[in-house]
């Protein structure tokens, strides 16, 4: 590898940092997980942070999970894995069977057709809604303003099994507004989960109410350039 990078003493580094977060908080720092953002890493980057404990991970794209975490289940099956980038519906029917958690339903084709496969499968991967607090043309995630019809429609006509929401603040904001409101949206609507906060604002997150955070360079050094066929 071209870094030297040491994962599990950056893991240790992590989650202290993030107990440190909840404790200042008055949280019981028990109470976020650590989702090791995995994307574009190989398996090779990624086994010393299984063997050191870690055993949630995130991960963009649905074949270059599919390409590299059966194998890694075997060795590992407690391990679990988060699709925390854009879901195409051409991949729901892979990502309802590989991934635990799906962290990125924003819009109705999509629920639909996850709510479907659902069925199909008999298998219930957690949910959780992305709001595009920023409301960035760019970004994937529905309008704060929307959020509480397309929560009760994916709960209440769909049955996705929603459990909380997810968001990634605009690069050049202060990311605790943007915390702060999906906090807001989350608490209104009955879901006790929020994913937010990436290395650079994670122990931000914590504080306002984080129950996981996506970290990886943090953990796993700088990302290499994705080599995989785009999706």
């Amino acid at each position: 590898m071209a870094e030297d990078i040491n994962v599990a003493e950056n893991l240790t580094s992590v989650n202290s940092l993030i107990r440190q977060a909840a404790l200042d908080a008055g949280r019981d720092p028990d109470g976020v997980a650590l989702v090791a953002v995995s994307k574009n890493h190989d398996a090779e980057r990624i086994l010393p942070a299984l063997q050191a404990g870690q055993r949630i991970f995130g991960e963009n794209r649905v074949q270059e999970a599919i390409d590299k975490w059966p194998e890694l289940i075997k060795q590992f099956p407690e391990a679990r894995v988060h699709l925390i980038g854009p879901l195409q519906r051409n991949k729901v029917r892979r990502a309802v069977q590989l991934f635990d958690v799906i962290e990125t339903i924003d819009r109705l084709k999509l629920a639909r057709a996850v709510a479907r496969e659902m069925d199909e499968q008999d298998k219930r991967p957690a949910c959780y809604i992305q709001v595009n607090t920023g409301e960035e043309d760019q970004k994937a995630g529905v309008l704060p303003l929307d959020a509480d019809v397309f929560i009760a429609e994916c709960v209440g006509d769909m049955g996705l099994p929603v459990v909380g929401l997810m968001c990634i603040p605009p690069a050049d904001e202060e990311p605790s507004l943007h915390f702060a409101l999906l906090s807001r949206i989350a608490e209104r609507n009955g879901l006790k989960k929020l994913s937010m906060g990436m290395s650079g604002d994670f122990e931000t997150a914590v504080r306002f109410g984080a129950t996981s955070v996506r970290v990886g360079t943090a953990i796993f050094g700088s990302r290499p350039p994705f080599r995989g066929s785009a999706e």
